[in-house]
């Protein structure tokens, strides 16, 4: 007895949710679903008329609109899961130059304020040392390298 009181409820909500063929909003801008939507009204068809009747015809479809076969289907996930990575190895290497050009930086500025002499090597491989208006030039350009690569 039960088994059929829960088949017939069955059946009564599948017909019911088969009659549910179009949606549309109402004057009160509530969306409505029906088997057959009031005159005057765009609604839209959520699913293929039964098999007796012509179906409409459909808007032109564009290329990416187009079911694609599972292999396809695959082979673009495989391309989309491959630009992923690509793109996440890309950002991760990035934010590993990031992280070595702010280590540098710091060390650099770590070496400048400490006050010894510094000494660089010209064109011709002769070693000069900086006076300290280039000193300070120095540390005023590896500042603000240190905070452009240590910001984040």
């Amino acid at each position: 007895m039960n088994r059929a009181i829960i088949f017939g409820l069955g059946v009564l909500f599948a017909s019911a949710a088969a009659a549910q063929q179009y949606k549309w909003v109402d004057q009160n801008g509530k969306t409505q679903y029906g088997d057959v939507p009031p005159p005057g009204v765009t609604a839209q068809r959520l699913k293929p008329p039964p098999s007796g009747t012509a179906p409409a015809p459909a808007p032109a479809a564009k290329k990416s609109d187009k079911p694609l076969s599972p292999e396809a289907a695959y082979r673009k996930r495989q391309e989309d899961a491959q630009k992923e990575s690509e793109k996440t190895e890309k950002t991760e290497q990035e934010a590993a130059a990031r992280r070595e050009n702010c280590a540098r930086a710091q060390e650099q500025l770590r070496q400048l304020e400490t006050g010894q002499r510094i000494a660089r090597t010209d064109s011709k491989g002769e070693r000069y040392f900086l006076d300290d208006a280039q000193v300070a030039q120095e540390m005023a350009r590896t500042r603000q390298i240190v905070q452009q690569s240590c910001a984040n």
